[in-house]
């Protein structure tokens, strides 16, 4: 009664402990960032904090947003977002060999980043649309195959096989949590793994063909194509299980690990924090995503369920593709590490998924009169 006379209503509904959690992994990203650039605030730790906490707030922000809006906002946000794949094809910002953002003068965007959760939301209120007993007919799979095609495509024409690969991943969750035929979705592997040695030689570009080749044989090119991933090997075996100890890593600071401060800061931060950092980070993500999949568990309308668990799935795919690429367990297509590597488009989306998840939890809880 004395919490609720000091703090807020809306505050104190707020789902605190996955908020500390996140706040946790970003400030602990802080940490591995100012290790990285040799024991100085820039150039990633500062703006990467200011992003964090302005991100944060928005999020906490969103969180007041009723589930009709996502519902309603849901077809013209992924319109407006294709219109904005096909504007950085035509305007786009050249950087390091990708065309992927739109220079706005006061922010640098990427829309395919914001494409993730949009996919995920405009599949949900298409089978939300959709009355369940169509749902096994033909009418219910080829929209969400066109509606994920279309800006999977511009992606890759970027190229962004990751995020390519994360949009494809979100929407097809939601295809199967809908309820789809599970023969399908097996017939669909077949029909890839049939169409994979036509897409290595015709569709891949070199690089990219090239981390793939390097991913069945990391010890062809150890110096030169094979050198990421070799590099990351070595910092994340060198750290043992409690590390080298902070600012001690040799890899970073050396400059021998390349780009550790965003697509391989797991493995900056494994050399200095060892097993146990590595824990402590998976642990924090999984408790961010079962959190997630409760919400849609307890979500009371069809498209609520659906995009919680395909939020919680989104957020799952960043974690899960980035440590199995800088473990070596996955061709490299760079993707990072969500609130942990330097930059703020994914840090942005992940909390937009966020915000979004305590929307649809604090709905339910009204529905329910928690």
């Amino acid at each position: 009664m004395i919490r609720n006379s000091i703090i807020p209503a809306p505050l104190a509904r707020l789902p605190w402990r996955v908020l500390l959690t996140i706040t946790a992994i970003g400030c602990f990203g802080l940490v591995v960032l100012f290790s990285a650039a040799g024991g100085s605030l820039r150039p990633w730790a500062l703006p990467q904090g200011v992003r964090l906490f302005v991100f944060l707030a928005a999020a906490i922000a969103i969180s007041g947003v009723r589930e009709d809006v996502w519902r309603r906002a849901a077809f013209p946000a992924y319109v407006v977002l294709v219109v904005l794949l096909f504007a950085v094809e035509l305007l786009g910002a050249v950087r390091g060999g990708s065309q992927r953002w739109l220079d706005l003068g006061f922010i640098r965007l990427q829309p395919s980043e914001l494409m993730k959760p949009a996919i995920v939301m405009a599949c949900a209120r298409f089978y939300d649309m959709l009355p369940p007993s169509e749902t096994r007919r033909f009418g219910a799979i080829w929209p969400p195959c066109v509606l994920i095609g279309v800006p999977a495509a511009l992606v890759m024409l970027q190229p962004d096989l990751g995020t390519a690969l994360m949009i494809c991943a979100g929407g097809v969750t939601v295809m199967f949590l809908a309820g789809i035929p599970l023969r399908l979705f097996v017939g669909g592997a077949l029909a890839l793994a049939i169409a994979a040695p036509l897409a290595f030689n015709f569709v891949l570009h070199d690089y990219q063909r090239n981390r793939v080749l390097i991913f069945m044989d990391p010890e062809s090119d150890p110096l030169r194509t094979g050198y990421h991933i070799t590099q990351s090997k070595i910092a994340i075996g060198s750290g043992g299980v409690f590390g080298k100890g902070f600012l001690n890593g040799t890899q970073s600071h050396l400059d021998y690990l390349p780009e550790g401060q965003t697509d391989f800061v797991f493995a900056t931060m494994a050399e200095e924090w060892g097993l146990a950092g590595g824990v402590f980070i998976i642990a924090a993500y999984l408790m961010v995503i079962r959190w997630g999949v409760n919400v849609g568990i307890r979500a009371k309308s069809r498209f609520a369920k659906l995009t919680a668990a395909g939020l919680a799935t989104t957020i799952f795919f960043y974690v899960a593709i980035n440590l199995m690429m800088v473990m070596g367990l996955a061709p490299v297509v760079g993707i990072p590490l969500p609130l942990v590597s330097f930059g703020g488009s994914a840090q942005m989306t992940v909390l937009l998924c966020l915000g979004i998840l305590m929307s649809i939890d604090r709905e339910s809880r009204r529905k329910t009169g928690w």
